[in-house]
């Protein structure tokens, strides 16, 4: 009886005392939104490991493809403008991100038609970063020749001074015109570099033939930005079919302030993250 007692006032102060008491939810979230949370903790593991691995090879090397030049294309046959295509795409992107939130908040509001509307404008923005993103991959590897085993843009600077000799009598202050060592053609069925004429330096007037760039380029960036594009794909599958679901009522009924459209918007914040980092290593260093 003294024991029964003695539960019996614990219960009472466990209850009273604002605790947790075993049925209600920890961290005011839900049981979906915290696993949720760890879902995307464990993801952003993982696509740290990738952009730390990039970095590292990045900065290990002497040279290394310029930004400015690799992402210069833009459509319509427009060319030499550095960084405005993916520049356009990040904001696509971004823009999609503001009305997830929007979605979120008509949830919230229990508004049907607007949680539809805006998580429409969301699908948009996801299969417009995707298009841009397939169109980029194209230019790249149809135009541009490049491919997970060969990287066309060769081991200069931007100014197209080499750093040091690469096997073909090029000296160190040997100068090219711009450009001009991203040319490839076909040899024996196989792509292989364009030769051109040192400009300036101690080999001016003779004809070299540029190497290729470092192969791990091409392989991180189809790989990296493939597994970003993946994320999106995924995101714009399960945003189709929860404004689908939204569209018929489903999450009204259950009046919990639309929690599976809050729930994908976490997760669409996230790879909206992820990008801002692949812009940053990829296209500005």
């Amino acid at each position: 009886m003294a024991s029964d007692t003695i539960a019996h006032d614990h219960h009472t102060e466990a209850h009273t005392d604002g605790s947790w008491k075993g049925g209600s939810e920890p961290f005011k979230a839900s049981y979906g939104k915290l696993m949720m949370w760890y879902f995307l903790l464990s993801d952003a593991f993982t696509f740290s490991g990738f952009l730390i691995s990039y970095g590292a090879l990045r900065f290990s090397m002497a040279s290394w493809p310029v930004p400015d030049f690799v992402f210069s294309a833009f459509p319509g046959g427009i060319h030499h403008k550095p960084l405005l295509f993916v520049t356009v795409m990040t904001f696509i992107l971004l823009a999609s991100s503001f009305t997830m939130v929007r979605a979120v908040q008509e949830g919230h509001r229990e508004n049907k038609r607007g949680v539809v509307v805006w998580m429409l404008w969301t699908i948009v923005g996801g299969a417009a970063f995707l298009g841009c993103q397939a169109w980029e991959w194209n230019t790249l590897m149809k135009e541009e020749h490049m491919s997970i085993v060969v990287n066309p843009f060769g081991t200069h600077v931007e100014a197209g001074q080499y750093l040091t000799g690469d096997g073909h009598d090029i000296k160190e202050g040997d100068t090219f015109h711009a450009g001009e060592s991203y040319l490839i053609h076909k040899h024996d069925n196989e792509w292989a570099p364009l030769k051109f004429k040192v400009t300036e330096g101690p080999n001016a007037g003779l004809e070299k033939e540029q190497s290729f760039g470092p192969k791990a380029f091409g392989a991180l960036f189809f790989f990296i930005t493939g597994f970003h594009g993946f994320h999106v794909l995924s995101g714009v599958a399960f945003l189709l079919i929860i404004c689908l679901n939204s569209a018929t009522g489903l999450y009204a009924k259950r009046r919990n302030g639309y929690e599976m459209v809050e729930k994908i918007g976490l997760y669409w914040h996230f790879v909206d993250l992820v990008w801002v980092f692949v812009f940053l290593l990829f296209y500005l260093l």
